[in-house]
């Protein structure tokens, strides 16, 4: 096992993007247990100075959160998100998997092409499968590099309504048709047979 760590441990130190379990089974010689292998390391590297962290489906080193400070440089950004993309990245946020049609439904005006490509161009959100309905229109979907930026393993962490309007994000009045989901409630709908409505 000291061995396979070692292992792990070379492939996500060089590794620029997170690696997942399956692309570690992949590298490491036949018979190794690369899943075990990053549990060891995860708590080998607890307390250090960079920590092994899960990022979607993957794992990577990333810096202890405490220590962030010590990598900020002061530099000047040039590149803003408008408002538009804001809102447009937050409905894909919270009611991914969502179709264009459905993001200008509940933002009230058209989504501009430019939009969409910045956020692509970013690598922020990705194209997911195509709805089994009419016109079989494409989905939009964030991406782990979306939740690498924000230090979270997956969409499901991103914060509840009570969580935003704690932070003054939110007025006590949700905006109209964005229905963000509470973690403190159950789910309203039965989700069973939504794959039925994508193609694979």
């Amino acid at each position: 096992m000291g061995e396979q760590e070692r292992m792990v441990e070379a492939v996500l130190f060089a590794s620029q993007e997170p690696v997942t379990v399956a692309e570690l089974a992949r590298r490491l010689p036949h018979g190794c247990d690369p899943h075990e292998a990053v549990v060891h390391l995860m708590h080998r590297y607890a307390g250090r100075g960079v920590h092994v962290v899960k990022v979607g489906d993957g794992y990577a080193f990333r810096t202890a959160p405490d220590l962030g400070h010590l990598m900020v440089r002061e530099v000047t950004e040039t590149r803003k998100l408008s408002r538009a993309a804001i809102e447009t990245l937050a409905i894909i946020a919270y009611h991914q998997p969502v179709t264009r049609a459905e993001i200008e439904e509940i933002r009230g005006v058209a989504v501009s092409r430019g939009t969409v490509d910045q956020l692509l161009e970013m690598e922020w959100i990705r194209f997911g499968r195509r709805r089994m309905t009419p016109g079989r229109p494409v989905t939009f979907v964030v991406t782990e590099s979306f939740l690498d930026h924000f230090g979270l393993e997956s969409a499901r962490d991103l914060p509840g309504v009570k969580e935003l309007r704690a932070a003054g994000l939110l007025d006590s009045r949700p905006m109209p048709g964005l229905d963000l989901p509470d973690p403190d409630e159950p789910e309203a709908e039965d989700q069973t047979g939504q794959s039925e409505l994508f193609e694979d």
